[in-house]
């Protein structure tokens, strides 16, 4: 006879443990473990082993290549940037889980972006955090102040149809009865199942509640997306299996007090990840930005310690401005202050800078931000980082209409870079006259007839020094 035993489960990440921990070996957070009782009994564990193999009837395996492929074609979204994102557009049966900071936008753009893909189509919009007449309230607003939202057909198999629950059953009733082509569900953490002992937004409830409506839409074909609350470190709200069992995280964020908001793909099993598009919130709603990057460039002024650079993102080049802030400083320890760039990213590229170009960088305050409040993940920045910085320390005015390409090495070389061609094509839409790229990136350029002027630098002395004979 097995005796009882106890389990314990992290509250923050669902990791479950048998013995007790005051910090969760998983997420480590702190005081997140419950203690919930197992069985006396491991009959049902070992139920499944006792079986006779001979009596079940199993799927039997297919060469991968005689399997046929099926093409879904995609659901647009009513936005084209929404669209680029999902990689081409919402798949059918597929689960979306979209995540944001609080009154950041995200019931407004899926609330938009219904009411657009009510036009074709029959979409069910579950409020389980508003009101139906609170949504309601934001519907009527929407609408009164866009015509796009004018032209909904009065058919039966289109339209946009409200519910107001929170209960799981009475959801996936709804569901099944209306049939939507789309399903919007704000928010999975408000969701309850009656036949579970937790509360709304607890572990069990929200694993629970996701992987039934995660079957639901598989079975019935419809795209069901999900709003996601996230915890004050900025991670979604919720057990890892969230994350893992939906195909699409997408990420909302943006400055409550700025105009701008970033959408961008943490996961897609059907497009590309790391995928961005940017929104505008105006009186009227969410507006999609097509030209994204001219927003951020800035000015086009002289100024000290201001250099472009261009990045990629997803499948697009991204071009912004970086500014560098360089102070002595006689007294206490030097500041690193960073926006929009990794930290030890900065202090990596200033002690390049300090050992190879014998810069006394140690002894000064050093800011660095990118305009636009976007954040810069890619090496490909390096180089027009460390430009920033060294104009700022001596009081340089850098060539306007130039860019700045390529990784710095430990050794002040530069490295290559990839999509160079890509990046370089945008350069060049945009009117940009000179781009320094890494020497060893040579091979990968394709020389057209644009007037863009490609210069090669081996390293970060010789790529200054390449854009101070431009002036």
């Amino acid at each position: 006879m097995v005796r009882s035993s106890s389990i314990y489960i992290c509250t923050e990440c669902g990791d479950q443990s048998y013995q007790f921990f005051g910090r969760c070996p998983e997420c480590s957070n702190w005081n997140c473990l419950i203690e919930k009782k197992q069985g006396s009994s491991n009959t049902n564990r070992n139920q499944a082993f006792n079986r006779n193999p001979s009596k079940l009837i199993a799927k039997k395996s297919e060469l991968i290549q005689e399997i046929e492929e099926l093409t879904f074609p995609r659901i647009k979204s009513g936005y084209e940037e929404f669209d680029r994102v999902l990689g081409g557009g919402l798949v059918p049966g597929s689960l979306v889980l979209v995540g944001g900071d609080p009154g950041i936008g995200k019931s407004t753009l899926l609330l938009q972006s219904a009411m657009l893909m009510c036009n074709e189509m029959r979409i069910l919009y579950i409020s389980a955090e508003e009101s139906a007449q609170q949504v309601t309230l934001r519907w009527r607003r929407l609408r009164k102040a866009s015509d796009s939202y004018s032209s909904c057909k009065n058919q039966e198999s289109t339209g946009l149809n409200l519910l107001s629950e929170t209960e799981l059953e009475s959801i996936l009733q709804e569901i099944e009865l209306l049939n939507p082509t789309v399903t919007i569900v704000d928010s999975i953490q408000t969701i309850y199942a009656t036949e579970l002992s937790g509360g709304p937004g607890s572990v069990s409830q929200i694993r629970e509640c996701t992987n039934a409506l995660h079957q639901l839409a598989k079975r019935q074909g419809t795209a069901l997306i999900l709003v996601g609350h996230i915890t004050k470190e900025g991670t979604l709200a919720g057990p890892k299996t969230l994350e893992h069992l939906v195909d699409v995280v997408l990420t909302f964020k943006g400055d409550r007090f700025a105009n701008y908001r970033l959408l961008r793909a943490k996961k897609n099993r059907f497009g590309a990840t790391d995928e961005l598009s940017v929104f505008e919130m105006r009186n009227h709603g969410l507006v999609e930005i097509h030209n994204p990057f001219e927003l951020f460039l800035g000015s086009n002024q002289a100024t000290i310690g201001v250099a472009t650079v261009v990045t990629y993102e997803g499948t697009r080049p991204l071009i912004l401005e970086v500014q560098a802030l360089i102070n002595s400083r006689n007294y206490g320890s030097p500041r690193r202050t960073t926006t929009g760039v990794k930290t030890n990213r900065l202090h990596q590229i200033l002690a390049v800078l300090e050992k190879h170009m014998k810069l006394p960088l140690s002894n000064c305050d050093c800011y660095v931000a990118v305009a636009g409040g976007l954040k810069v993940d890619e090496p490909g920045a390096d180089l027009g980082l460390a430009a920033a910085i060294i104009a700022s320390y001596r009081n340089l005015i850098l060539p306007p209409c130039t860019a700045f390409i390529g990784e710095l090495g430990l050794g002040g070389e530069l490295r290559s870079v990839n999509q160079l061609q890509l990046r370089l094509k945008e350069c060049a839409r945009l009117g940009f006259k000179s781009i320094i790229v890494p020497k060893v990136d040579s091979k990968q350029v394709i020389r057209d007839k644009s007037q863009l002027s490609i210069l090669e630098a081996s390293s970060i002395a010789d790529a200054l020094m390449i854009a101070l004979e431009l002036k």
